[in-house]
């Protein structure tokens, strides 16, 4: 795909999987604009990328704010004069099961599902008025499983992977396609906030829950996104990529060696 003058939005783009995409997408000639809240991160990444590459432009959005989305879509499409693609990586890491609060799910939804719905809806108008274009939402294993403690995040996103099949087949009349990718542990920055005082430890244990015996990195996810987002991936919509190491495909017997018929079979 020839990514030149391909614009493309990145929700959550000022760190991890998000600025892995923005960096990924940015390296492939295509002009990015960042949506996130992190001001500070944002605008450092976009600098960045503008005096090395193509145009890359900061935003700040709040995605659960319908108004906020819709602005700044407006203001992209004014800029670049067109979108092409939209990543929507933003999302809220709260984690609540029985002491949940209507507070929390408040925002979970608001982030991690009406905010790809505000998203998607904004961009449509331009990318149908520009002949099509390719939408990404990120999900993740945790959309697929049951984790303990975790009614809020693994429901949203349960709730993306639905929604992303709805979206591609309502979006499909305009060229436009609609996939996720489901990552599996990725070392982000959530991720080692949550390393404490013995990361390898952390690193070891958390990598065997993956056939690769490792997390990932976030450019290992942003470059999957890329794939779906360019011409290669032309007659696909409305499935989800895990992005996983083999997380969802091992069992509970892991990596063998614990099975009384481990060896003999």
């Amino acid at each position: 795909m020839n990514w030149t003058n391909q614009v493309a939005i990145v929700t959550g783009g000022a760190s991890g999987i998000g600025a892995g995409t923005v960096r990924e997408l940015a390296a492939r000639g295509a002009n990015v604009a960042i949506f996130d809240i992190n001001q500070v991160t944002g605008k450092v990444l976009a600098n960045e990328l503008s005096e090395t590459g193509p145009l890359c432009a900061f935003y700040a959005v709040d995605v659960s704010n319908e108004a906020s989305c819709f602005e700044a879509v407006d203001r992209v499409a004014e800029t670049f004069g067109h979108i092409n693609i939209l990543v929507n990586d933003a999302a809220s890491f709260i984690s609540r099961g029985l002491d949940v609060t209507t507070a929390d799910w408040e925002h979970s939804l608001g982030v991690n599902v009406r905010g790809y719905s505000n998203m998607v809806r904004a961009c449509y108008k331009y990318m149908q008025r520009d002949g099509g274009g390719a939408i990404v939402n990120l999900a993740s294993i945790s959309g697929y499983i049951a984790q303990p403690n975790r009614w809020t995040y693994n429901a949203c996103k349960g709730a993306i992977l639905s929604l992303t099949r709805c979206q591609a087949l309502d979006l499909a009349g305009a060229g436009i396609r609609v996939n996720s990718v489901s990552p599996g542990w990725i070392l982000t920055p959530e991720v080692e906030k949550a390393l404490g005082d013995n990361p390898q430890q952390k690193l070891k244990e958390w990598g065997d829950y993956h056939i690769l015996r490792r997390l990932g990195d976030p450019v290992e996810v942003a470059r999957a996104i890329a794939f779906l987002c360019s011409s290669d991936a032309s007659f696909i919509t409305g499935v989800d990529l895990p992005v996983d190491g083999g997380y969802l495909a091992i069992g509970p017997e892991k990596h063998g060696g614990t099975s009384e018929f481990a060896g003999s079979i």
